[in-house]
């Protein structure tokens, strides 16, 4: 017998002489062992099993149903269930067999239970159609022997514990079949992404082009701009400092009012203010003047954010660039293409700066944002710009949830002129232009895309600059 085995009974019977002798039979002292081991042997045959038998049952007394319910709850909230329950047909004058079994059955339904009873007027059947369930209930007549009850008890809480060692290995096969599933799983996820990435760079286009870009068009905006909100933005501090003066004035001119001796005059002031709404313009004025300063802060950010974007004030030359940087300018260029179409959502990685051209840089990442937002169609989507870093190099991606690309039609996206767009509405030179960059800078630019999902383009670029003899062998390409 395992030392984990589960041998606690509940013997359930109004009588105490019923109890003493189940002790007796299912707690024997030593030498009663030794007897009743000879008659089993005897009567079942084999060897006497003294040193089996002679570990007890732990037994426990109720005399009634309520008292017997409440026992089998302690138990259970003390983590010690009972194996078995010897329970008497007759209890006056409370529960009697059949409902204290089935309300032991609701609060532990592995219980096992055996019916004990001296009367033959109950119907068995009637017992078993109302409990409904056989496979754990047997019948034990008074007066019962010893060796009957010994056996029963042995049987039973064996039952018990098969049952529930069962129940264990059936949880421990479950896991283990949920856990070589994921692996399943996960391995062909594993062997998907690596048939789609051999497609990819197998479909790799080799092409490159020269750069068409907007920078100057985009210095001569941000010049032209920047003037007149040099002279508004100065005029309008001088305008805050009038209107402050004049409220001074203001505060001045209400707090002599009452002193005005002339009725007439006193009467008119009042209606004036009233008629005007002083009150409110003394609320209104300054809030509009907030919101006007706000309103040039930012058409001054928008023209800062061009310049950076085309980076007029550097020549045309490698420098130290933060790309985080230049992606946020871009993304207040194209703000206009975007926040009616889709949602941005930003998630940069810690990446270095990197020698380039942050202008042609700029000019990558604007094509890509506008080629993400004109794939939403109708709806509303989400355009997300990640970046990161590798050996030597970093990355940015910019992914969206659109329409996704057709599979003949990803081949030719870098082609020149190649567009899917109606007529008047592309040149099909944006992609194409984007990959010259990239190949200028000695990076490269790849795509996913799955139709109804979206697509995402990544642009790979080294730290540092390509070195004069990549450059010449990039110039016999």
């Amino acid at each position: 017998m395992s030392p984990l085995e589960n041998r606690r009974i509940l013997l359930v019977d109004d009588m105490p002489a019923i109890h003493q002798d189940f002790y007796k039979i299912l707690r024997p002292q030593a030498q009663e062992c030794s007897k009743l081991d000879a008659v089993e042997a005897a009567l079942f045959g084999g060897e006497p099993m003294t040193s089996v038998i002679a570990v007890a049952f732990e037994v426990d007394s109720a005399y009634q149903g309520q008292e017997a319910l409440a026992r089998v709850q302690g138990s259970l909230e003390a983590g010690r269930p009972y194996a078995l329950a010897f329970v008497d047909m007759r209890m006056p004058p409370g529960w009697d067999g059949v409902e204290t079994i089935e309300r032991l059955w609701q609060v532990d339904e592995r219980l096992q239970i055996v019916v004990c009873t001296a009367y033959s007027d109950t119907p068995w059947d009637e017992v078993l159609m109302r409990l409904e369930v056989r496979d754990r209930l047997l019948i034990l007549k008074k007066p019962f022997d010893a060796i009957e009850v010994r056996q029963l008890a042995n049987s039973l809480t064996a039952k018990w514990q098969m049952t529930q060692d069962a129940a264990g290995q059936r949880l421990l096969l479950e896991e283990t079949v949920i856990e070589r599933t994921r692996e399943i799983t996960r391995a062909i996820e594993a062997l998907k992404e690596e048939i789609v990435e051999r497609k990819h760079l197998q479909g790799q286009l080799q092409q490159s082009e020269k750069l068409a870009s907007i920078g100057q068009l985009a210095a001569g905006v941000a010049h032209e701009i920047n003037n007149p909100i040099g002279y508004i933005f100065s005029n309008f501090g001088t305008l805050e400092g009038y209107l402050g003066k004049l409220f001074d004035m203001l505060v001045a001119y209400e707090r002599a009012e009452p002193s005005v001796g002339i009725p007439d005059v006193a009467s008119g002031l009042r209606e004036l203010r009233e008629r005007i709404e002083l009150e409110f313009l003394k609320e209104d004025i300054p809030a509009l003047m907030r919101e006007s300063r706000q309103g040039i802060v930012r058409v001054s950010q928008i023209v800062q954010d061009l310049k950076d974007f085309s980076r007029v004030d550097s020549m045309q030359d490698f420098q130290w660039a933060n790309l985080h940087q230049g992606i946020d300018s871009t993304l207040n260029i194209v703000a206009s293409e975007i926040k009616y179409k889709a949602d941005v959502i930003k998630e940069y990685g810690a990446i270095p700066d990197v020698e380039c051209l942050p202008s042609q840089i700029n000019q990558v990442v604007m094509n890509l944002l506008v080629n993400a937002a004109h794939a939403m169609g109708e709806r509303r989507g989400c355009i997300t710009i990640r970046t990161g870093t590798g050996t030597g190099e970093v990355w940015l991606e910019v992914a969206d949830d659109g329409s996704g690309i057709p599979p003949e039609t990803l081949k030719r996206i870098f082609e020149p002129f190649f567009t899917t767009k109606p007529v008047g509405l592309g040149t099909g030179l944006g992609l194409s232009v984007s990959y010259g960059i990239v190949k200028k800078h000695r990076g490269h630019i790849d795509v996913e895309s799955a139709i109804g999902q979206g697509t995402t383009f990544r642009v790979t670029l080294p730290i540092h600059r390509p070195s004069p003899k990549d450059e010449l062998e990039r110039t016999d390409d």
